[in-house]
This record gives structure tokens, sequence and C-alpha cells, in this order.
């Protein structure tokens, strides 16, 4: 019977592993129709599935749905997996879908993804497993938007207000690992769903150990005490050597995000089109790249993803033009006597972009423009800064998404509470592309719109685009069926192993 015993506890935990990693900041809605900062994003995934995401590759594959079809132009039929569990037990039906669509669609909700569901008709289940979505008109993006993660019915149509619902620190999805709540400031520890629907993730448990400092967490991977990392062009070029790259495999890809220098555009000093294209022809995004990135980046030339239909390459960053800069500067009302001055607000947990930002201010110096720089807790940035639309000036960065939708950001439609438009960008011609692609489901037509869009937003300056840098990443060498890929290195975590 001991040895019985002994055999038992071997089998359960001998062979129990789990993979460390970082967050470096602290996630405020662990709800994937409220995650709308990054580290609430990363967990969120963990723990809620779509009916469809990305492959390796970059094309739609099923998750939770097990078909699709499109009946015609506006009526998509869903066929679900049968024999899903909520992480509760609960089994996984339609009505789940359906109660995800109109709580993202709600008026009690305030989440910049309801846009995505704004040209749905209806959503009905035709039985436990078939949803029938009827769209207004032809979507462009009528597959993408079912990429949101799904709620669970039974748990949550009686929640009064999701908003500030304890869900969001103690959620119940779907997905490949359990959550069960999280502290501010504290590790998050995820534990494996051993009932997942694709299989049973190898690696029992995810750890993210919260590290708000990079030097820090550059430490934690130099002494192999996380799995997996981001290192920093610096980090790659000067500060690793050959025990580092004996321990880690490195991958490298561009990353799907850039940063940016955002204007409150209801700010009087930032309403003139003159002083936005002054500010950009003083700064010299190239050697930004240089200084920060060690050719591990690019600059970024306007809002959508290079290598995506939407991508502009006829336009071109600005070169860089001293002179041309203190002339639009002097015809606005500026000169050394009433010099230009603004604040420029960032998040502190991000030296990158600390750094970039006291670049610009070296360089917007060179005009006679005066920028004070003021960095932030990533939360209170978020919660006293970015929500409430309080800054002159913003740097900051966006994911770049494969299927790129100009509409959250760069619609005036989202220059609202819980909308993405935070800088209140509106051009009535931009507007009406995007309304117009929005219904084109011919790609080369699509394309052609976009570009124009893409051109339209670069010559307004709302943004300076500056750069996108490179992802490059560290994991641990012992794990085993680690597949690099254009939509990330962790694609596939349910079938790492970790010896």
């Amino acid at each position: 019977m001991r040895v019985f015993a002994f055999l038992l506890y071997l089998s359960i935990f001998a062979f129990s592993s789990t993979l460390h990693l970082s967050i470096s900041a602290n996630p405020s809605r662990v709800n994937p129709i409220l995650a709308t900062d990054s580290a609430s994003g990363t967990i969120a995934e963990w723990v809620f599935d779509s009916l469809l995401d990305y492959d390796k590759n970059a094309n739609i594959r099923l998750k939770l749905a097990e078909s699709y079809e499109f009946k015609d132009d506006t009526t998509l039929i869903f066929k679900l997996k049968k024999g899903i569990k909520w992480h509760d037990g609960a089994p996984f039906t339609s009505q789940d879908v359906v109660f995800t669509y109109q709580t993202i669609t709600s008026p009690k909700i305030f989440t910049p993804y309801s846009s995505d569901f704004r040209y749905v008709k209806s959503v009905k289940a035709l039985d436990p497993y078939t949803v029938e979505v009827k769209y207004k008109e032809p979507y462009f993006k009528a597959l993408e938007i079912w990429m949101m993660g799904i709620l669970p019915k039974h748990i949550l149509e009686k929640e009064k207000d999701l908003m500030t619902s304890s869900f969001n620190q103690h959620p119940i999805g779907t997905g490949p690992y359990k959550l069960k709540g999280f502290e501010i400031s504290k590790d998050i520890v995820l534990n494996a769903n051993r009932e997942y629907y694709i299989h049973k993730p190898n690696i029992d448990k995810l750890v993210y150990h919260f590290i708000p400092d990079p030097s820090t967490q550059f430490l934690m991977l130099k002494s192999h005490k996380l799995d997996v990392g981001s290192l920093s062009p610096l980090q790659y070029e000067r500060q690793i050597d050959k025990s580092f790259k004996d321990f880690y495999a490195i991958y490298e890809n561009i990353s799907h995000g850039y940063t940016y220098l955002g204007f409150n555009l209801k700010n009087p000093k930032f309403k003139d089109k003159r002083v936005r294209k002054a500010l950009s022809l003083a700064i010299d995004r190239q050697e930004l790249v240089d200084i920060l990135f060690f050719g591990h980046a690019r600059v970024c030339t306007g809002p959508f993803m290079p290598g995506t239909f939407a991508f502009n390459e006829d336009v071109k960053a600005p070169k860089r033009d001293i002179k041309k800069a203190k002339e639009l500067l002097k015809e606005a009302g500026y000169d050394e006597k009433h010099p230009l001055e603004f604040e420029i607000v960032t998040n502190s947990n991000n030296s990158l972009r600390m750094y970039a930002v006291q670049i610009i201010q070296h360089q917007l110096k060179e005009i006679g423009v005066k920028v004070k720089i003021r960095a932030m807790e990533w939360q209170a940035f978020l919660n006293t800064v970015v929500t409430p639309r309080r800054f002159e000036a913003i740097v900051l960065g966006w994911g770049l998404g494969l299927m790129p939708d100009a509409y959250s950001i760069w619609h005036s439609d989202n220059d609202k509470k819980g909308g993405f438009n935070f800088i209140h960008y509106k051009n009535e011609e931009v507007d009406r592309l995007i309304k117009e692609a929005e219904k084109t489901i011919d790609k080369k037509r699509l394309s052609k719109i976009y570009k124009r869009i893409f051109k339209l937003i670069v010559e307004d300056n709302p943004y300076l685009f500056l750069y996108i840098p490179n992802s490059i990443t560290a994991v641990n060498k012992k794990i085993k069926n680690v597949s690099p890929s254009i939509i990330g290195v962790m694609h596939n975590v349910i079938d790492w192993i970790k010896p």
C-alpha cells in the first residue's frame, strides 16, 4: 500500500513543471471584453478562449468553434465543439456566445471592443451548439471579431455591474489555464486546466513574477530564474555572455506594436497643423532607432503594420528639417521670445520610452521648443492621464493587428468614454473611408482604401509615429516544442514540455 501511495505521489508531483515568466504592470480586469491594458490582456488570453484565432502562420483557425459557414454575405453559422467545460465544470454552449455578444454591446459596458460588433444585426442560438450571426451588411471583419474571448452566462447573467465585478479578479473561462485570483503587486499563478478540450497543457503551472523594473527582470533572466523573458537591444548586444546564450535560445522578429508621440488635439497648442508638422520635422526618428535599438528596430511610418494589406509603402518618414520646422513655428506664432512649451507624459516602467522622451526633448530644443517630462506608474498613468484625457502630449504604444481596423482608434465616433480615440482626432474624409472600408470584402479594393487612410492620417500628424521595435525573446533551451511564429513564440505553450 505504501509503495502504491509513493508511486501515486510520483505520478502527480514528480513530473509537474512550472514556467516562470515576468509581468511589469498589474492587471486591472482579467476579462476579455474589458482588458484594455497589456497586463490584463496577457493573463486573460490564458483563461478565456474564443471561437476562432490565428495559427502560427497567421491563418484563421478553429478554437471553440467546430466549423463555420457563410450562408450568404451577411449570414454566418458557427457549429460549436461539444463537451467543452468552463473551469467550474459547467458546459459551454451557444448561449454563452449570445450572452457575450449581448454583454459587449450593452450600454452599461464601457469598452472599445464594442465597436467591432457594430455591424452585427443579431446573434441567435439555433440549438445548444449552433450559433447564427446576421450582419447588417457585408463586413470585412466578419470572422475576426469572433477572436474575442467568450464569457460564461451561467456566472454573469445576474451580475449587476460587470465593470466593478469581482469576476474581473477571479475569472472563470474555458482556456488552458485557470486563475484563482490575483493581488496587486504580487506574483500571478495560473494552473493548468486538466480538462482543456484540446489537451491538458504539458506545463502544469505558469507563474508571472511581478517585476516592474526592467533591470530587475534582466537580472532574473541572467540568474536563470525566468524561463522566458524579453531582452532590450542594449542587453542583447552588450550585456549577455556565452553562458547566457548556452542557457537560452533567442528569437527575434518584428514586434506587433509601435510607439508614438500623441497630441491632445483639443489643446489650443496642437490644433494648428503647422505646429504638429514642425514638431514632426524636428524629430530624427532614425536617431531614436540607432541610439535605443542598435539596429533592432525600424522607423514607424504610419498606423498599420508593415506586410499587411493596409500598409502604404509609398509613405516615407519625414526627413529632419530644422529650418523648415522653425519657419512653421514662427508662422504659428512661436519664436525665441514666445517659445512653444508643453509637457510629455509617459509610463515609467518602460525604460526605452523614457529614453525616447529624453531624446525627443533634446531634439525639439534645437528648434526652441521647451519640453517638460513627467513619468508615472502604469495604472496611475492610465487612470489619471490617459482615460480622463488629462495631457498635452503623451508617448505610448499600440499593438499592430494582423487584420488592421482603423475604426477604434481613428474614427471620430470613438472620441468618447471608453474609446481609444483619446487624442480627439477627427478627419471627415478618414471617417468616410473607414466606413466605406468596413463594407468592402474585396481585398484589393480594401487595400486601396486603407492605404489612402494611412496617408491621410500621417499627413495630419495627430501622432508622430516613432519606431517599431523588434521583439527579442529568450527561452530556456531545456523547453521542448518551442515553435517561432509571426504571431509570437508563445503561441503553442500548451505543447511545450519543460523537463
